[in-house]
Parts: structure tokens; sequence; C-alpha cells
């Protein structure tokens, strides 16, 4: 198996990590010695100034299962080299040691070679790591020290040994994950906050694309250096040019490249070597045209990455930043919105024109804004690392076109929408991936998947606007109560009616009208004490035109009244004015339906907020040892006894004889089903024969069934009856293993009444599941009927998430039924799917986005 990744640093900066080959000999002994004397000896405890011909030898040939070691390049030179060797043969030890060259030591390499080695050592059966540091090495005693291992420390013969198991824990996930949002954060904050700019692809006549983007940029007043790079001109756009970028002698930060497609990666190269951290391309010509041009594209990714560069594009329209210390208008847009605090990320250029339009006619300030085109790179995931933490971002918009990690989507924005809102316009479908007829989530399954991480939906650019708005300049809703106020009883009813379909609660005492002959004043006194009415948490306020022959001035009134509520209360306010205009960050929409479509979003996201974040709870009973032999021996029984899920017995029986002694064995009564799969649980179809009590019985049953159906009939033990309930975990190709959860039946079967969630499982999310199929009101004590144990469900589903978690070669995972019950649950049938574990999204050793 090849082992690589390309990966960031601390600083933002990208490397590539790979596999040591043998024929990396002579760069190891240039990275040897390149080494300082100090360095040295903290490695080897000795100078060691050169390797050894033998020693060489064996450090770049190793089999990759006792003795593994991986290397970090830099601009084609290795930077890095971290190693482990097991202890002994099949020891589960293993001692691990690393050393990175002093000019790049302090960026978090040290870290990324530990996980991707403890990655490739728990392949390979390897469950513990032990180190030997110098004291004084203090930096390679903070990397093993901040890594989340439970770390033991023994100080011994001048040298502090060191050991800890590598199996991940909350804790070590948790590191992981706040260094990988560190390190895209900061290589999104070098693009939209450079000190300096070189700029390729500007003509001298001031004509074409590079021209175009080198005007904007000079002429939005950005604050840093501006280099244009040109082959033969001495001047651009008033500019002194270069040949080179590293000609100017100033520091470079970012690459505007507009040149063809086949020059993109030397100009790349070329920014690289003056410092720069990221390149926006605009040019086209690669994966949109075609195979030639995605190789093209995946050439030019991996020569950027091995300079140290993202890449914003190809095919982007641009990157923008409106802080009035940046100023940075590196886009095709002439102008830009207003500064504001919503950052906007869009992945398709061509719409970047008009999407920057709209923002700027409805008045929605910008932060920042990066259309990512062809998204080679640089994707809206990286966009959420960097507005988390962002001061003057306090919104965020997403234009998506496709996923290509929803799994990792689905965690950021989970994080990031505890403190900041984040709308989504986003296609509902998921990539093919899954054989045969193996069951996954539709579309409305995946908004679901989404919407349970806090990010607002919608379905339309117009949409993603309208509640951009609303959440920029309105606090959010405490409750689901709506005041509706206005001058006419038409749209006031209108209101009425949309606040209702949209599962909003008209407060008592409204909608209050205030008739059309009433004036400014009396608005705003109907307006004032709605908004500090104890019942209301929102206001939906409606203005027709005024009566004829009232003073055309009276207008500014209205709107003033409306902004005293809008603008100074506490409570958010949507209106829909048909005359005039609404003030300045009054949320204002043509239609009362947009107004309240707009309202009921916000209402969404702010109930998701109040919900506390779920847990995983500790499961008893779940045993690890016996699980990973029960996935080794393929054992599906085996594997869910493990979990605390004990599956009914049952037994095949292939004549009328085996049959008899089957119910003999397992004591009557029994159940006898036909045991093809498809129906096993059709007792509308008289597949299934239930409390048979005596052999003569038996000997009846099975004779029924083996003439209808075949010989073949599974015989088991009877349990109380209860409510048939199935429970299913596939392996989705975007979101990795999900859990599905419904009621047994033809009709759910028919109309796809499952619900998902990704594994593992909180247990908000495991709550969710048993509550949220359109058939679970039959769990909950329907029409006079028992409730089932709603706490043992959830305990059921909380441990096949974890099973489906823990264990990739689970492909699928099949409880049916469930018979749940007041007193718990019976599994009446399992089955599992074996397979390759494969690549799961959003697992694993931190890396970038292959491509």
């Amino acid at each position: 198996m090849e082992r690589s990744a390309d990966v960031l640093l601390s600083d933002g900066t990208a490397v590539h990590l790979r596999r040591i080959r043998p024929e990396d000999a002579p760069a190891i002994v240039d990275f040897h010695s390149r080494m300082s004397d100090r360095t040295r000896y903290l490695r080897y405890f000795s100078p060691y100034p050169r390797i050894p011909e033998r020693d060489l030898q064996r450090f770049v040939n190793v089999d990759h299962r006792d003795r593994e070691a991986f290397v970090t390049l830099a601009e084609g030179r290795i930077t890095s080299v971290g190693r482990y060797e097991r202890l002994g043969p099949d020891s589960p030890e293993a001692e691990v040691a690393f050393v990175v060259e002093d000019a790049l030591q302090g960026r978090g390499i040290g870290s990324v070679l530990l996980e991707h080695l403890a990655d490739a050592a728990r392949e390979n059966g390897i469950t513990r790591f032990v180190a030997e540091v110098l004291p004084e090495n203090n930096g390679m005693l903070r990397v093993f020290g901040d890594t989340g291992y439970q770390v033991q420390r023994r100080y011994a013969d001048g040298v502090v040994h060191l050991s800890f198991p590598i199996e991940p824990t909350e804790k070590s996930r948790e590191v992981q994950e706040s260094r990988e949002h560190l390190t895209e954060a900061r290589s999104i904050a070098r693009l939209l906050a450079p000190r300096g700019i070189a700029v390729y692809g500007a003509s001298a006549t001031g004509h074409g694309i590079g021209a175009h983007m080198l005007g904007n940029l000079r002429d939005g007043g950005y604050t840093g250096q501006v280099v244009p790079v040109h082959p033969s001109a001495e001047r651009v756009a008033g500019l002194p040019a270069y040949r080179s970028a590293v000609d100017a002698g100033v520091p470079i930060d970012l690459a505007l490249i507009a040149v063809p497609a086949d020059r993109v990666a030397e100009a790349g190269t070329d920014a690289a070597r003056a410092g720069a951290g990221g390149g926006v391309v605009v040019s086209a010509g690669f994966a949109e045209t075609g195979p030639e041009g995605a190789a093209q594209q995946r050439g030019l990714v991996e020569a950027a990455r091995a300079a140290g560069l993202r890449v914003v594009g190809p095919s982007s329209f641009g990157i923008a930043n409106t802080d009035p210390a940046v100023r940075l208008n590196a886009t095709l847009s002439p102008r830009l919105p207003k500064a504001g605090r919503v950052g906007f990320f869009s992945q398709s250029g061509a719409l970047g024109v008009a999407l920057l339009a709209e923002a700027d006619r409805r008045g929605l300030g910008l932060s920042s804004f990066v259309s990512a085109g062809n998204r080679a790179d640089v994707s809206g995931n990286d966009l959420l690392q960097y507005w988390q933490d962002d001061p003057g971002t306090d919104v965020v918009l997403l234009y998506l076109e496709t996923f290509g990690n929803p799994r990792k989507f689905a965690r950021l924005a989970r994080r990031i929408s505890r403190v900041k809102p984040v709308v989504a316009v986003a296609s509902a479908t998921r990539p093919p991936g899954l054989s045969g007829d193996a069951p996954s989530p539709d579309a409305h399954a995946v908004t679901a998947l989404f919407a349970r991480s806090g990010v607002i939906r919608v379905d339309t650019v117009q949409e993603l606007f309208d509640v951009g708005m609303l959440l920029a300049h309105q606090p959010l809703p405490a409750g689901r109560r709506v005041a509706v106020v206005g001058n006419s009883s038409a749209l006031a009813e209108l209101a009425v009616v949309a606040c209702r379909s949209a599962g909003l609660v008209v407060a008592d005492g409204y909608p209050r009208d205030t008739g059309p002959e009433a004036d400014a004043h009396d608005l705003a006194d109907t307006l004032a004490d709605a908004s500090v009415d104890p019942s209301v948490d929102a206001l939906v306020v409606v203005f027709a035109p005024p009566m004829p022959g009232r003073h055309a001035d009276e207008d500014a009134d209205f709107a003033a009244a409306l902004a005293s509520v809008a603008l100074a209360g506490e409570k958010p306010t949507v209106a829909t004015m048909v005359f005039g205009q609404a003030p300045p960050r009054v949320p204002a929409y043509p239609s009362v339906e947009e107004a309240v479509r707009a309202l009921s979003r916000v209402m969404g996201y702010a109930d998701w907020l109040r919900r506390p974040p779920g847990v995983m709870p500790a499961l008893s009973g779940v045993d690890p040892v016996a699980a990973e032999a029960a996935v080794a021996a393929e054992s599906p029984t085996g594997l869910l006894a493990a979990y605390g899920i004990r599956v009914l017995p049952s037994t095949l029986a292939h004549s009328v004889d085996e049959a008899v002694a089957a119910a003999v064995q397992l004591g009557f009564p029994v159940a006898l089903k036909a045991a093809g799969g498809a129906l096993r649980h059709r007792i509308d179809l008289g597949a299934v024969r239930l409390a048979v009590s005596d052999e003569q019985g038996v000997r009846v049953a099975y004779g029924e069934l083996a003439d209808a159906f075949g010989p073949d009939v599974l015989v088991q033990t009877m349990v109380p009856p209860g409510v048939a309930c199935t429970v299913e975990m596939v392996e989705d190709p975007a979101f990795g293993p999900v859990i599905g959860f419904g009621l047994g039946g033809v009709a759910s079967e028919l109309l796809g009444d499952l619900a998902w969630r990704a594994a593992p499982l909180t247990d908000r999310a495991a709550e969710a599941l048993v509550d949220e199929p359109r058939a679970a009101p039959l769990l909950h004590g329907y029409r006079g009927s028992t409730p089932v144990d709603r706490a043992a469900l959830i305990d059921l589903l909380l441990r096949v998430g974890r099973l489906a978690d823990e264990h990739p070669r689970v492909r699928s995972l099949t409880l049916n039924p469930v018979l749940a019950r007041p007193d718990g649950w019976s599994v009446l049938h399992a089955a599992i799917e074996f397979g390759d574990p494969g690549a799961r999204p959003d697992t694993g050793p931190r890396r970038l986005r292959s491509v």
C-alpha cells in the first residue's frame, strides 16, 4: 500500500509526506549534512558527523511492517525523517524517533510524522510506542507530550524514557482536529491578508483578464505591495514590472495568475521562490475541459504543493477582503459590496460577478469572499476553518455545487455553527459508490444529515441572501411565536397562513391590523407594543400602499417607524413593503412568503442552538477484544454479542423432521418462517407462522410453508409481541458509516420512512433517530397502545453506531425485525456484510484532499 499525503504545517505552508525509498539515499545524506551539530546530537545522542554506508542502507530500506519510515519534502528536498522499529518479533511495541531540518523546526512537522507513523503501526499490529529523548530536547518532549495520548515518563541513565499506547483517544482526536483547524485557517489567512501580491498575466497594453484584475486590485486601495511579473515590459499599469517575483525584493504572500493554462505551474513555482503561500488561478483550460485538462489540473496542484503553495481555482473569480487594513479586491469585479461581517464562499467562478452584485444591491456587507472555481485545492471546508476564528466575520454564506468531503463539512459546520450561523445552498445529491441494492440515504435524508450539523440549508441563491440579510442585521429569535402587524388585513392574513405553513406559531392576539387609514405614528405604537410583548419572539410587518391623498413624504415616516423597532429591539423583524423603501439594515422582502420563509429558516437554526450538543455515552457490556476476533472470523453473531446486542436464536430446517427437532431443542412455543430473505418477515404473504405450540403444529406449519415457499424454513423461539422496527447501517461513499432507523412493514419500506445519522452516534442523534420517522407515533402509545421502552431503543442504536464507527470492515448491517416492547427489545434477525475496509472520509492522520 502506497502511503503518501500532502500535509499542512502550523504556519499554513504545505509539504509532501511519503514513505522512504532506497533511492532516497543521496537525499538523506544531503539532509543530514544540513543539520546543525546540536540537532544531530539531540537526535543521535552523539556528534554523528556523517552517516556510515551501512547505517544509510538500513535507513532507506525498510519492510513497512516491523520497520517503517516517512520523509517530508519541500521544494524537492527531504526536510524531515520519522521512523518506527518494532522491538522484537511480533512485539506490540515499537521505538519511534524523528528529526526535522533546523529551518523547519517548530512548525508542526514532528506531530504530523507521529500521526502517520502511529496510523501505519496500528495497521501492523503495533499498539504502543516507546521513545528515548535527552532531557534538554524540550521541543521533542513537547511533541510527545502534546499528542493527547497517555504518555508515561521515566528518567534513567541520563535519558527520558517515554511510553504510550497509540490507539486514538477522544483527547488525541481533539488535539489532531485542533491542529488541523489551526493549519488550515492559517493557510487561508495568508491568502486573504497578503503583505505583497505578484500578478502574472497582466498585459502592458491594459487589455485582458490579468490587466483587469491588476486594475481592480490597485483601484480597490490594496494596502500592500503589488508586483507585476512580465517577460519583457518595464512597466505594467504604471507599476515597475519584473521578470521574476524574486527580483522585486519585497515580501510576497500571494500570486494572482491569469496566464495560459500551460504556463500556470511555472508562475506558481516562481511565486513560491519569492515566499508566496498560495495562488489564485483565474486561468481556465483545466478539469472543466475534459480528461486532458483534468490531468493538467492534477499536475498543477502537485507542483504547487511541492512548492508549499495552496491553490484557489483554477477558473476562480478571485478573492477579496474588505478589512480596511487590507482592502483586497483580487477579483474580476470592479466593485465590491461594502465592508461588513459576512463571509462568502462561492464554488462557481462564472456566478461570481452576479453573486457580488446581488450582495451589493441588497446592502449585504462582506468581510471576505472566495471563489474556488474548480476547487482543485482550497475548498469550503478550508474557509470554514478560517471564518470560525475570524473576528471580522459573524455570518457565513456558502454557494456549493459539489461536496468534496461532506463528512468533514458536517463536522466543521457542527463546530462553527455553535458560534456563527452557516447558510448553504448546495446539491442534496450524493456521489455514486454503493453497489447492488444496498440502502443509503436519499436526498431528503442527506439534507437532514447536514441540518443536524446546524447548517441552514436553502434551495436557491435568492434564499441564501434572504437568510443572510436577516442573520446579518437582526438578533436570533428566542422561540417560534410570531406577531404579525400591518396596515392591510389581506397581507396580514397571507402572513398568518405562511407562518402556520412554515411551522411557526402566530402569537395570541395577532395579527394586528392598524387599518389603511393609520398613519406612521399609529403604526409605530403598534409595532412598539408588539416588540415588548412577552408572548412574541419575532415580528412580521406588512405594509400596503397608503390611502389616496396621503402626502408622499409620509413614506419616510413609515420607514422610520419600522426602523425604530427593527433596529433597536431584541426580536428579529422581517418586513414586506409594497410601497416605499425599507430602512437600511431592515430585512425587507418582495413577498410575505419570502419574508416568512427566511424567518422560519433562522428560527430552525435558533432551535438547534438551544438544544445542547450530544455526547457519546459510555456503553456497558462492550468487549473490544471479542469484537476484533469476531471481525477477523467474519462472525456476525459474535460481533453483535461483543457490543451487547443479542440476536434471538434460530435454526434453519430443510425438512419437516429437522423442523420438529429444532422446535423441541429451542422449546415451545416457536415461530416458523420462510427462509428466503425477502419473505422472512412477510406475515401479510403468509410466510410466517407464530406461537406454534406442539410437534403436530410444527408439521402442519412446515407443510404449508414448504408448499408455498420452498423447503427451507427457519425455526425460532417465540418472544412477546412488539412494534416491528428495522435498524440499518451502510457505508456511504460521502459520509462514511451512516445509521438508519425506521418501523417495519411494507408501507414503511415503500415510503422510505427511515431516518439517518452519521456514525458514531451521540445520545441526541440516537434520540432523533427514534423520533424522526413518520411512523414513530406507533412507538409512543398511538391510539391508546402501550409505549415501548424508548431508552432501550436509543441504547441499541448507540451500540450499532459505535460498532459501525470502530470496524471499517463492516460494510453493511441490518437488524430486521427488532421487536420493541415496553420491557425492551428483541432482535429476530441480523445480517452483516464484511469487506475491504477502504478509505473513510475525514478519518486517519491529517492530510490535504487528494488530487
